[in-house]
């Protein structure tokens, strides 16, 4: 026993000292490489500052709306509802987010709604959504705010993010930031 627990204490040592100051060292030196240095996206204007990176709650008619969340977008308690598909309270609550959405955008039809604006990601906080959950919306906004479609089409266009490298995931809109954009159009 003697020669097992030596060994399983200098790797418990190693390991503790690896995870907890070189490994979180390499990750801090690698994030001072990135924009805001891994601090996130902080958005000011107005007065008013704003997290891009974090989701955020739109429900006016006047805005894009966001991804649902299923922590009330509480950043400090991050987290998916953990219901599948075949249970009948999470099936209720994709319902109603969907008959709520088609009251807001009636030229939509049922089969047209994005999944993404009537299911909430894993975290609860995803802060994008794909191109055409915002085309989706374009018409309810438009006649809101008075504005043509065509501009608003443009206005989401101009605010696709392309694959990370071109390649990696899908493209995506972030809501936040073009919501914003939103309110400066005139």
């Amino acid at each position: 026993m003697k020669q097992h627990i030596l060994p399983a204490i200098r790797l418990t040592i190693v390991t503790l000292i690896f995870f907890s100051g070189v490994y979180t060292l390499a990750v801090l030196g690698a994030a001072q490489v990135f924009p805001n240095h891994g601090k996130g996206e902080v958005i000011e204007q107005n007065g008013k500052r704003y997290y891009a990176n974090i989701g955020q709650s739109f429900t006016d008619d006047k805005y894009f709306n966001s991804r649902p969340s299923a922590v009330g977008y509480n950043a400090a308690g991050s987290g998916g509802s953990n219901k599948g598909p075949s249970n009948e309270e999470y099936l209720g609550a994709v319902r109603a987010r969907i008959d709520t959405f088609l009251v807001h955008n009636p030229g939509v039809k049922k089969a047209d709604v994005p999944v993404e604006l009537v299911t909430a990601s894993g975290s609860g906080l995803d802060p994008d959504i794909s191109e055409k959950a915002a085309l989706v919306q374009v018409e309810r906004i438009a006649k809101v705010r008075s504005l043509p479609v065509e501009k608003l089409q443009t206005l989401v266009k101009t605010h696709i993010q392309g694959p990370l490298l071109g390649m990696f995931g899908p493209a995506k809109v972030n809501v936040l930031k073009l919501n914003l954009a939103l309110d400066q159009l005139k």
